[in-house]
């Protein structure tokens, strides 16, 4: 989990990035962004809908792995941007830690945000455990 200063802390926040940030799409995961100069730190969020998986359960776990993604890549991240990650389908919760990371990886390099784009973060990721 990213730590407290890594979080969006109302809604407002994310409801600017959803009106005024750049986007960029993959098959199962979306990344909206804008740059942020009144923090230090940059600030991220995963939004995972009802649509995407009834469970509650299930919705705060694909939360939580998205979140270990991002901080394993948030070290590689060079100016202070404001990041929701929308999740679009339940397949998210398949993959492997390692293809999660790629993935997060991947969208953050597509948006130009990375630092290092081509160095992916081996950060201590977890196994996953079968539902």
């Amino acid at each position: 989990m990213i730590s407290r200063q890594y979080r969006f802390h109302n809604y407002s926040s994310v409801k600017r990035v959803y009106q005024r940030g750049n986007r960029v799409r993959g098959t199962l995961l979306s990344l909206q962004y804008i740059i942020n100069d009144r923090q230090k730190n940059h600030r991220a969020a995963v939004v995972v809908s009802r649509k995407v998986n009834k469970s509650a359960v299930r919705r705060n776990r694909i939360r939580r792995r998205l979140y270990e993604a991002i901080r394993s890549n948030e070290t590689q991240i060079i100016k202070p941007y404001d990041l929701v990650f929308t999740v679009y389908g339940d397949e998210i919760n398949n993959l492997t830690p390692l293809e999660l990371n790629k993935l997060v990886h991947d969208q953050l390099q597509a948006a130009h945000i990375l630092e290092n784009p081509n160095q992916i973060s081996q950060h201590a990721i977890v196994g996953s455990k079968d539902s």
